[in-house]
């Protein structure tokens, strides 16, 4: 489990890398909570998407900008497809998703709130909404 997870806009994996020590004031950021961030992004473009879960591991989601190193921090980009099923879906398949998100965690004896599972879901799709407007991508730091 991450020990902190914040997602934010950025124009590309350069930008990114420039903000890894924190988004701070330069990008639209999004602090999420405590849970496997990299997992959590594969299951949601399964439940979004349509996506599987063993296919998309296989393919290097979600894919890394910056490794962690000595301050332990991982920064990844969510998929194109990821972010195009957040900024596509109505609000009641985004609360459907959260729902079963919370219920495949609670499966692996992982305890997410479903109002905070909608919470997290929704926060983030607001957030790829954004960056699709700006033609920019969604980035998660987890440190």
């Amino acid at each position: 489990m991450s020990a902190l997870v914040k997602s934010f806009v950025a124009p590309d994996d350069a930008a990114a890398l420039t903000l890894r020590t924190g988004p701070g004031r330069a990008s639209e950021t999004l602090s999420l909570g405590n849970f496997d961030a990299e997992e959590a992004v594969v299951e949601w473009e399964c439940l979004l998407a349509d996506g599987d879960f063993d296919e998309l591991v296989a393919a290097g989601e979600p894919r890394v900008v910056a490794g962690q190193d000595d301050d332990g921090c991982v920064v990844f980009a969510l998929s194109t497809r990821l972010s195009a099923a957040l900024v596509d879906a109505e609000y009641s398949g985004l609360r459907n998703a959260a729902a079963a998100w919370a219920r495949l965690r609670a499966d692996d004896g992982e305890d997410i709130d479903v109002a905070i599972a909608e919470a997290i879901v929704s926060d983030l799709a607001a957030l790829a909404s954004s960056a699709a407007r700006w033609n920019q991508g969604v980035y998660c730091q987890v440190a």
